[in-house]
């Protein structure tokens, strides 16, 4: 992920994170063979995952309900997951 401009964070080895600017950015959780990605930029994350899908073999399985067996809740009208 270094490679895509992702920093690794020190807490969670599993969670990267690419400053876009001072108010965007993109967080990318792996684990094995389990990825979320989550920004606000859907066109940045669309980059990503075409940029991803040309080096790992990946299925997108759209809007993510579930990760790691937690269920994801999201409120659209408040902008909170």
């Amino acid at each position: 992920m270094v490679q895509h401009g992702f920093k690794r964070t020190l807490m969670d080895y599993c969670v990267f994170v690419k400053k876009l600017t001072d108010a965007d950015f993109l967080i990318l959780l792996l684990y094995v063979d389990d990825m979320l990605i989550v920004g606000k930029n859907i066109a940045m994350i669309n980059d990503l995952k075409t940029k991803l899908s040309t080096t790992f073999e990946m299925k997108d399985l759209g809007k993510a309900e579930h990760i790691l067996g937690m269920q994801i809740t999201r409120d659209r009208n408040k902008k909170k997951l």
